[in-house]
């Protein structure tokens, strides 16, 4: 939503017996990654569970500035992505295809710990985003979401879409679109966003489409219309 990160607060159901080196390593993730933003863990609740459970409340700052939501893009609005788009579904098609060889392990990493662009969710807020969210259900879901909140269209260009010779060789050794990948595939954080036209975005935003009349998500010269992770479907 274009605010910059603070702290978190974290709720968490452990056994009695759950060994202290697993808290010891969920206590140094909070910490290195808190680090990246300047935020802290300023405090939360530990009680007994017979599982683990967990829950992370986040707060940020907008310094003033409204906040960023999904539901601002307009017909005429640009619209673009900043962060890395299919690395993930890279490594989770590695890990079912039973490949952690070398070649593989920039993606299985990706998988394991995405890299969101933190920084550029205020930046893009100080650009004047007309909405924006992170890319975790897959670009086709998320933009659908955008669209479905903002009434209007989202129509993407696949030319323009990031598909580095690493990802696409990867896919083609898996016997895999990278396209479909960086289309379908989530976890990977990427930021989402539209824009006023006629704006310049520096790196890493990448224009991708555009915002039009009409409902839904359109990717050109594609039959696709939807795609990704949906947490209720059957």
């Amino acid at each position: 939503m274009g605010a910059d990160p603070t702290a978190l607060f974290v709720g968490l159901g452990a056994p009695g017996d759950l060994p202290a080196d697993w808290l010891d390593g969920l206590t140094d993730g909070f910490r290195d990654e808190c680090a990246l933003v300047g935020a802290s863990v300023a405090g939360g609740d530990v009680v007994r569970s017979e599982k683990i459970l967990l829950g992370v409340t986040a707060l940020g700052d907008l310094a003033g500035r409204s906040p960023v939501t999904r539901s601002g893009a307009r017909p005429g609005d640009v619209l673009a992505v900043a962060g890395r788009l299919g690395y993930a579904a890279g490594g989770l098609a590695a890990l079912l295809a039973g490949r952690e060889d070398p070649s593989f392990q920039e993606f299985v990493d990706a998988h394991r710990r995405p890299r969101p662009p933190y920084a550029c969710g205020p930046a893009a807020a100080g650009l004047g985003a007309t909405a924006m969210l992170d890319v975790s259900d897959g670009l086709l879901q998320d933009a659908g979401h955008l669209a479905a909140a903002s009434g209007a269209r989202v129509e993407i260009d696949p030319s323009a879409l990031p598909v580095p010779d690493v990802l696409a060789d990867a896919a083609a050794e898996l016997g895999e679109d990278p396209l479909t990948w960086v289309l379908t595939g989530g976890e990977d954080h990427a930021l989402l966003a539209s824009f006023p036209p006629g704006v310049r975005l520096p790196d890493p935003w990448r224009f991708i489409g555009k915002i039009t009349p009409g409902e839904g998500v359109q990717v050109t010269g594609r039959t696709e219309v939807a795609g990704g992770w949906d947490h209720f479907r059957e």
